[in-house]
Formats: structure tokens, sequence, C-alpha cells
């Protein structure tokens, strides 16, 4: 074994290796110090090497992105050979985009709209000469349901449309019961005066009202969309995905009506639209193209590019969409039938909610104009999928020299009703909008219902989750030897790493290590060590080395992970002063004089929103900040198995509070990781992103990162350290930790025990509760890695 490592370290360093042997002082006698790490060059870099990491990953998660659209271009295809194979090929992206924007639930038949009125007013709250207004609501799951207004034309209905305000709009402004939106822009109502039959419905709001809990008086500045979202996500849901079901159960409704209507007077179906604008764009868009029987769809104030979509607020954040789709992408779904795109201004959105006593946590992001020329790029690059012999009919509408136009402006709307098949001219705006007969409506109420909703149908899909991780992973899997448990996971883990986490490419670059001396202490030496791993990305960390190290001697390592807003200085700096000790209590140090080799090393997650974007940036692409994290881990591994006088099969991981996050998602997917220590972190991770009934949960913290696509019905905490068995796996605890409460972390970690008791390797596994806070204790856990990384205790 020596001779195999000791030839692939001599390969490694490309021949380098030799000049750092002869100038180590430490290989001819106990207890002289390295001076020189074997292999590296001088590091030379200054400043923030932290700010620099993170503006490294921005550089190279931008240019991931740019290089998106192309990318796209190699998936994209279509086969035009057979009608058959053509609606296959489309019918797999309709499927991947229901399932990456949450659009996943099977709803209930809808066979009628609910009048909701009351003993105070009569059903019909509004009519003109030409059609009648109702509240409704119609039924979308059992526990949710939609809900806004229903105008019926008096006439013969020509069209049915579902006509989409945005989210800080409501039904009434546009039909012009309310005030708020210019009457030329009232396409609802102007739909209905030209013989539409229209469904207006209500979308959650980016008011923050309701985005909190009265019962635990915690409230937050999330827009109710954010609120919803970072329940969902976690869940493989999303709001989007929400509404536009909501959508679906309408159009389910029209249909409905129409087999009806054709049962009993032999008329053909009246085609269908959706129309919608800014929020309501958006969901317009996604129900157009995940809805074959929507028959045209006028898209104002939304499309465009969306390589920034990570710019933008956090509720339009879809894991993985610059993959598959860009909005030509999405326009290719709705081919052949006519989709009209307006050039509109979007709605102004500057940020969430401003921050307030009590109100706070919320995600950053703005809505800004496109510039008309990137518009037209999109709409160009749309048509530029199908053959000049494929018909598509696209239409983009805008002003003269490319200004804004609209929402609802007479061209569009005359495009939609010529493409629903209504042949008349677009009819003159009446000259009085209809007049509300409620006396004491509230829109607000309205709205509160259909948040409420959302969130409790959430709250039950995190009840029903532990049930459905049973189904995913623990019926699947029998706890016999360790070798099989090892060859049964690995489709488990191939899966958390791709669909979960996301995997980038290896390293690409060589690890060109480089090192300074910057610490010298009684019983250890410590060097500053950066490693590359793909342009303008890094690893770097701190590694000590004992002074006692005897000739040939490989010793065991323990990688010390620092937490949120940390460096690695704070796992080893001594002075009960500095501002890490509380929480480290010099951990690296402490390992370091027991005879370990350590390293600690940087993780992004520093910078405050600086290093949150990243994870905005890596979400759309199927990635995440761990996608980089892991990168970065693996070429640590990489060149610690290559240092002479570090064994490589027993390296040790001990994180703390986000680096206990990493405790759990790399040592599960890098198994040259030998054990992992997770300390003040384990708990049932899962719940403690979704409840809204825990002042524990993350949605009460401005951590907007956190979330996980569908993380929720694939792994929690256990089933991660089930990725991790057979190796060593522990948990360090401190009953006056914040993070959870005890309960929680002894009922997640309960399933792990019997996990590894199964497996009869019960001895591998341990948990220690200590009288404490968030800190490291370094009792039980420095005992453990004494014990499984074969190193004896100091006397």
């Amino acid at each position: 074994m020596f001779h195999r490592d000791f030839k692939r370290c001599w390969l490694h360093f490309n021949g380098s290796f030799l000049a750092g042997l002869l100038g180590w002082s430490g290989l001819t006698s106990i207890g002289a110090p390295i001076e020189t790490l074997p292999g590296t060059q001088p590091l030379t870099w200054d400043g923030d090497l932290s700010a620099k990491m993170v503006q490294g990953i921005d550089t190279f998660l931008t240019r991931e992105i740019e290089r998106s659209t192309e990318e796209r271009l190699k998936l994209w295809h279509r086969n035009f050979a057979s009608q058959v194979l053509y609606d296959q090929s489309v019918q797999r992206n309709r499927d991947h985009l229901a399932k990456i924007i949450g659009g996943v639930e099977p709803r209930r038949r809808v066979t009628a709209l609910e009048y909701v009125s009351s003993t105070a007013g009569l059903s019909i709250l509004a009519e003109t000469a030409s059609y009648r207004v109702y509240a409704v609501r119609w039924l979308v799951f059992d526990d949710v349901s939609g809900e806004g207004l229903f105008l019926q034309p008096k006439g013969q209905t020509l069209a049915h449309v579902v006509a989409i305000p945005d989210a800080d709009q409501t039904p009434e402004m546009l039909v012009g019961l309310a005030p708020g939106i210019p009457s030329e822009s009232q396409f609802a109502r102007r739909l209905a005066e030209n013989g539409c039959q229209v469904i207006v419905p209500a979308l959650i709001s980016r008011d923050d009202t309701w985005s909190g809990n009265p019962l635990l008086h915690r409230f937050t500045n999330q827009p109710h969309r954010e609120w919803i979202y970072r329940q969902a996500y976690e869940m493989g849901r999303h709001i989007i995905g929400y509404e536009v079901q909501k959508i679906a159960a309408a159009v389910d409704w029209f249909v409905e009506q129409d087999a009806a209507l054709t049962v009993k007077t032999g008329q053909s179906s009246i085609p269908i639209g959706v129309m919608g604008y800014g929020e309501g764009g958006l969901i317009a868009f996604c129900s157009a193209a995940l809805d074959a029987r929507i028959d045209a769809a006028l898209v104002s104030g939304y499309f465009g590019p969306r390589e920034r979509v990570w710019e933008e607020p956090i509720y339009r954040n879809v894991f993985g969409l610059l993959l598959e789709f860009g909005d030509a992408e999405m326009a290719g779904l709705i081919a052949p039938r006519s989709l009209i795109v307006e050039y509109s201004q979007v709605p102004k959105v500057d940020g969430p909610p401003k921050a307030r006593e009590g109100r706070n946590g919320a995600a950053p992001g703005k809505l800004l104009t496109p510039k008309f020329d990137s518009v037209e790029r999109e709409v160009n690059r749309a048509k530029k999928f199908f053959p000049s012999s494929f018909s598509f009919p696209l239409e983009f509408i805008h002003g003269d020299g490319g200004k804004t136009i609209g929402p609802g402006s007479p061209s569009a709307l005359g495009a939609l009703l010529k493409s629903l098949g209504v042949s008349r001219q677009l009819q003159p705006l009446a000259a009085s909008p209809p007049a509300d007969e409620r006396k004491q409506f509230a829109s607000d109420e309205r709205q509160r219902r259909q948040v409420q909703e959302l969130v409790n149908h959430t709250q039950r899909l995190l009840q029903l989750s532990e049930r459905v991780r049973d189904d995913f992973l623990w019926h699947k899997l029998k706890p016999t030897s360790t070798n099989d448990w090892m060859a049964a996971t690995k489709k488990f883990k191939d899966y958390f790493w791709d669909e979960i986490i996301g995997r980038f490419p290896p390293a690409t670059l060589a690890a060109n290590p480089r090192a300074r001396k910057i610490l010298d202490k009684p019983k250890w030496t410590g060097y500053e060590v950066v490693l590359d791993v793909w342009p303008d990305v890094f690893a770097w960390g701190i590694l000590l080395v004992p002074k006692d190290l005897s000739p040939g001697q490989r010793r065991p390592a323990v990688v010390c992970q620092h937490g949120l807003e940390g460096v690695p200085m704070d796992t080893l700096d001594d002075d009960p002063k500095a501002g890490g000790y509380g929480a480290y209590k010099a951990f690296a140090a402490r390992l370091a004089e027991r005879g370990f080799v350590v390293f600690a090393p940087h993780n992004p997650y520093r910078g405050h929103d600086a290093f949150r974007v990243l994870q905005r940036k890596a979400n759309p692409l199927k990635k995440s900040l761990f996608s980089v994290i892991l990168a970065q881990h693996d070429r640590i591994l990489d060149w610690l198995s290559g240092l002479p006088f570090v064994d490589p099969q027993r390296i040790g991981f001990y994180g703390l509070s986000y680096g206990g996050k990493t405790a759990m998602r790399v040592p599960s997917l890098l198994d040259r990781y030998c054990l992992s220590i997770c300390s003040a972190d384990f708990n049932e991770w899962i719940r403690k992103n979704v409840t809204v009934d825990s002042t524990y949960s993350y949605l009460y913290t401005g951590e907007y990162e956190m979330v996980e696509f569908d993380l929720g019905h694939t792994f929690n905490y256990a089933e991660m350290a089930a990725l991790i068995a057979p190796r060593p796996f522990m948990v360090e605890r401190g009953h006056n930790d914040g993070v959870a409460p005890d309960e929680w972390v002894a009922y997640e970690f309960a399933k792990v025990r019997r996990l590894y008791d199964a497996l009869g390797i019960g001895d591998r596994t341990a948990i220690e509760f200590f009288n404490g806070p968030h800190t490291i204790n370094g009792t039980g856990t420095f005992e453990f890695l004494h014990r499984h990384l074969n190193w004896p205790t100091p006397k």
C-alpha cells in the first residue's frame, strides 16, 4: 500500500515531489518541523481569500449560465417524421416542465363553478348590457380551490378565456369593479364585452400580510408568493405549479361544460384561450405550454430572456429551468397552437415589502422591463426551432419603434380573438365599467383564504413526507452485509447528487497546489493552501501538520469545517476572546495537538447575499452551492491523499453548524471520507425547512438559500446518514442549541441507530448530548475520531 501511494504522490506532483522532499527536514528526525510542503509552489495571494472565492464562483456560474443557451440547443430537438413522434418528444418536455414547477398534483374533477355569496348580497355582483359578473370558486385539490370572478356573456359564447391579472392586481381591477388599472387595460372586461366567457382567478399577491403564524407571534416581510415558495420548494412543489394547476382546473370546467353541451345539442367545442399580465403572464405562459387543450395564449409583460432569472424575485426560482427551458423553448411547447407576445412594461417590483419591526427575512429580487431587442431575439429564437414547413403562429405585438404597449392593447386582444376563431372585429371599449353590488367586499379576506389553503396543503405534504421517503428509500433497501449495503445505496447516491444537489463535472484544472507557512505552534505548523478546481474556482484552507511525525509515517487526517459566515482560522484560533472561539473551541488546533493531520477548508457560505446569489445562479442550472462545495472537497481529498504523511484510507470529516450541513451532504457522496461527524446541525431537516408551526423553522429567518428542491420526499438527515453507512457516523448535540429541540434530533437519529444496528455495526454510530449551546463539545467526538481513525488517545 505504501509503495503504491508513494508512486501516486510522485506522479501527482509532476516531478516537484523530490524538491519538496529535500526541503522537508522533518523526515530525518522525530520532532523537527516541516518547513516546505511537498509538491507545492509559494502562495503569493493577498487580501480576503473568502471574498475572492465567492467572486470566482460567481464568475464561473455566470459563464455556465451563458453556456446554457447553447447547451439547450443540444437537448432541444423535435422529431418531425410523424405526428406521433413529434407529440412524444413534446410530451417528454412537458412532463419535465410540470415536475420542475411543481405542477404534479392530481386534480379533482370540476363539474361546476361554485358561486360565492352571502345573505348580505346576491350571487350576481355586477351586470352590464352584455355580460354578468359572479364571484366564484372551483375545486383544484381536496384542500385547495381557485377563486375569483366569472364573466358570462348574455349572448352567444364565442370563446372561453382565463384572464390572469398580475399578482398585485385583483380580479375586480381587471374587470373594472375596483380602481387600479386603466380602463383600456381591463382586458377581462374587454374580452367579456367581445363575447368571451371569462374566468379571472385571484393570484397569490406580493403583500406580506399573512406571511407568518399568529399563534407563534412570528411574521416575516416575505411576499405571500415567497412565503408559499419557501415551504413548497422543499416538497417538490412551487407557487408557479400551484397556480398553473388552478388554471388547468378552470380549463377542466370549460371542457366539462363543452362536453355536456355537445351531448345535448351536437354543438362543436368552443375554443379556449389564456391571457395574463406580469405574474399572470408567467402563469398563462406555463399553462399553455403544459396544456394542449388551450388553443391560444397571450402573454403580456413577461416574455424575454431568462438568463438573469437569479435577479428576479425568488418565487420565480425554478430548479433546472435553464437546462431545458428558456422562454423560447417554452414557446416551442405551445406550437403549433397560437402564441401572442405583447411587449409591455412589467409590474414595478423593487424588492420585497420593506423590512420593519417584527417582519424581515425576505429574499432580494427585482423586476425590470427587458430591452426590446432582447425580447425580439427571444421571439426569433423560438421561431428558429421549427422548419419553414411547420406552422407556428407566433405574433410579437409592440409599439412603434419597439415601445412598450398594453397590457391588453387592441392589437393584442384582436390577435387573441382571431386566434380563437372570433371573426368579428374587436368592439370599442364600453363607456362605463360594471358596478359592484357588494357593499362590504374585502379582497384581502379572499387573499387570506387563498394563501392559507396553499399553506395547509403544503403542511399536509410535510406530514405525509416521511411515508413517501420510506417508499423512496427504506422500503427498497434491506440492511444485510455492509458490502451489500454500499452496492444497494449507489443508485440513491447518484439520485441525491444528480437530482437534488446537482452535479458538476470533476475538476478540469490541475491542482497546482500553492502554500505558505502562516502559523508555528509548539506541536504543529500551519500552512495556508490553495488548490485549483475549475477556471476561477479554487479550494482554500489551512493545513495543520504535527511536528512529531516519524520518517515514512502516514497519519489519519481530520477535515474540520467551519459554519455560516466563518473562515478556516475560526476553527483553530485558541484565543478565548476571538469571535469564533465560543462556537469552535479551537477544535482543529486541539485535534492537531493530539497528533492528527488537520485540514480546515473554507466553504463559500460567507458574505451574506453575496454568497446566497451563488445559490440563485446555480439553481436554474440544476445545481446548488453544494455542487461547487463537493467539487472543492473532491479536490481537497485528491491533494490530502497524495501527501506522504497522510493515510488516504483514514481521512475523516467533522463540521459544525453549516459545516454540519456539509457533514451530511459531502461525505454521503464522497466515499473517500472514511467517517463523518455532524455537530450542531443534525435534526429533522425537512421539518425545519417547511413547518410554519415552530419557531425553529427556517421560514422565519433570512436563510432563503436553504431550501433544496424536492428534498422532502427523498432525503431527510436519516436518509443522508444511510448514504454514509457503513462508514462511522456521529452526531454532537448541545441541549441548548437553538437549531432544533432535542426531540427532533433524537427522533431522526433513532432511524440512524436502527440502521446501523440492523447492519450489525451499531458500534460505528453514536450521538453525544451535552449540556451546552451551539458549539463544539469535543469530548465524545474526539474519542470517536481516535477510535475509528485508529489513532492513540493522548495520555
